[in-house]
């Protein structure tokens, strides 16, 4: 849930933000959001019916009259882009995935002049936004959407005759792998059964392949996986770990594995978007191939030879991410953009007689 972080952070650099939600969805970020001291709106209405979102939003511009319209997310990127074109405001479009569907992907590379600043949320995403999206360099800018808290609660080390608890953290989407840990704990099952039986895994988070995925890990006999469902204390969460896996076909920051260094545990994960610069394989976690199961096994495997260790590398990670990403870098960045934000307001604002 970064919004309340990213919003908080632009208001106190001067600005006045709204929140505008197109789809309500769970509503679950809506609290966190309010508590922030934001005004939010949330249209009541569905995911396609997209001309009345068009005018809802319309609408709720030509109220607001704000300098500048910020988007998320391809919908509302699209959709305010027109309204931007309509209202003569500026269009800023936040991009933070290094994967599109391919109509996603062909609509945003159309409508790329539309909007005047891409904010990408990695150095990954940066460089999808211009191979895919075809931005242009010029109308990009990068500001990690993480500041890492160094009071943020701490997983305690793994302790002789303790199950080795590995976790891991998001929705449940092809995207995130879940099936390919499926898969890699099957094979741990087979290599080494004692370590198989040595370890629990738990996945918190919720989403459409959950059926499917629990119908997975039933027919591959992996017993002891737990899904947990939606999680609304992540840091709890991840301080109850030794360990963290991140098995997916595709990231842009990714949020939930950062959190997990954050937190001192070290990490799995596959070689995709940012946390492949996060980690150090073999001193902070391990990366491993997205989409290769066997090499998921074989680093889970690793990792849980020697637990004792676990602590030591966790340590490392959180070091490694305190120095990369802590709140006078996400500031900076902050900074940057909003001195670009004033330069667009300006740019289109209409001159007094």
């Amino acid at each position: 849930m970064p919004v309340p972080a990213i919003a908080a952070v632009l208001r106190d650099l001067g600005a006045e933000v709204f929140v505008l939600a197109l789809t309500g969805r769970d509503r679950r970020a809506l609290a966190a959001i309010l508590r922030a001291g934001f005004n939010v709106e949330v249209r009541p209405n569905g995911e396609r019916d997209h001309l009345r979102a068009f005018r809802w939003l319309d609408r709720a511009i030509a109220t607001i009259e704000p300098d500048i319209i910020w988007t998320s997310l391809t919908r509302a990127t699209l959709l305010g882009q027109l309204v931007g074109a309509r209202r003569r405001i500026p269009v800023v479009s936040w991009q933070h995935a290094a994967f599109l569907r391919p109509a996603n992907r062909r609509m945003l590379r159309f409508m790329r002049n539309r909007t005047a600043l891409w904010i990408a949320d990695s150095q990954a995403v940066n460089a999808f936004a211009q191979s895919e999206l075809r931005v242009s360099e010029l109308n990009l800018m990068t500001w990690p959407l993480f500041a890492a808290d160094p009071d943020a609660i701490q997983a305690p080390p793994w302790q002789p005759g303790q199950l080795i608890r590995i976790g891991s953290l998001g929705r449940l989407h092809p995207v995130k792998g879940y099936d390919i840990l499926i898969e890699a704990l099957a094979l741990v099952r087979e290599l080494n059964p004692d370590a198989f039986h040595s370890i629990h895994v738990s996945i918190a988070g919720e989403g459409g392949d959950r059926r499917r995925l629990v119908a997975l890990a039933r027919q591959a006999e992996v017993e002891n996986l737990t899904f947990m469902g939606f999680c609304a204390e992540p840091s709890h969460f991840l301080a109850g770990l030794d360990l963290y896996v991140q098995p997916s076909r595709s990231e842009g920051f990714c949020v939930a594995a950062h959190e997990a260094m954050q937190a001192g545990i070290p990490v799995i994960a596959s070689a995709v978007g940012e946390i492949a610069n996060s980690l150090v394989s073999g001193e902070t976690g391990i990366s491993v191939p997205p989409g290769d199961s066997r090499a998921l096994a074989l680093a889970i495997l690793r990792c849980v030879s020697a637990p004792e260790d676990l602590k030591a590398m966790g340590e490392a990670g959180r070091r490694r991410l305190l120095s990369r990403f802590n709140e006078a870098e996400f500031r900076a960045g902050a900074e940057r953009i909003v001195r670009r934000l004033e330069r667009l307001s300006l740019a289109t604002r209409p001159i007094s007689p």
